[in-house]
């Protein structure tokens, strides 16, 4: 039970502060996309570093879960971030989800519930080879920064999602990291801790 709670709240906490951090940016001059620049004048933004304040809150609580659960269970209960974000944008905004908003967010909800109620996800052994992990790494954050290069440059339709998909693979390897630095920290620690 603590898994989950740990798991649902840093899901708020990072939903929360995907919105603060959005909306702060887009009043941003669009010639700072995707520079330097963007990230100073984000810094003087209260509501950016509030953001940033519920980011790291919400990486520290999804910390603790991936530490004390499985990442096939708490990872989809991280991905509920999108509920709260929501919510929230609703509420700041006072925008209509309409239709395809409502069925996204029943959607994930219960696509989260279906796969934990019904796949009864478990954790297994994980391969401790060094030179997988850096493999695995490496091209997890090469596609990611190939994702990345080409939305800048591309002025289409797709570029939104090139990015979406790229902080996806990223947030999934950091996950993936975190779950392993928790139990390399714990096993360090000994009994004591």
């Amino acid at each position: 039970m603590l898994v989950l709670v740990l798991a649902v709240s840093a899901a708020c906490c990072l939903g929360f502060g995907f919105v603060l951090q959005q909306a702060a940016a887009s009043h941003a001059p669009r010639s700072d996309y995707l520079s330097p620049r963007l990230l100073l004048d984000l810094m003087r933004v209260p509501s950016w570093l509030a953001g940033i304040g519920l980011m790291v809150c919400g990486m520290v609580l999804g910390a603790l879960a991936l530490g004390k659960g499985e990442v096939s269970v708490v990872e989809p209960l991280l991905a509920t971030n999108l509920l709260f974000a929501m919510a929230l944008s609703r509420h700041r905004t006072g925008q209509r989800l309409g239709r395809q908003g409502w069925a996204g967010l029943w959607l994930l909800a219960g696509g989260v519930a279906a796969f934990l109620l019904a796949g009864e996800p478990k954790g297994g052994e994980a391969v401790s080879s060094p030179l997988r992990h850096w493999l695995v790494i490496g091209v997890v954050a090469g596609l990611a920064l190939a994702l990345t290069m080409f939305a800048a440059r591309s002025r289409s339709a797709a570029a939104p999602a090139l990015l979406a998909v790229a902080a996806g693979l990223l947030y999934g390897l950091q996950d993936a990291l975190t779950r392993v630095t928790g139990e390399r920290l714990s096993e360090g620690a000994g009994p004591g801790w």
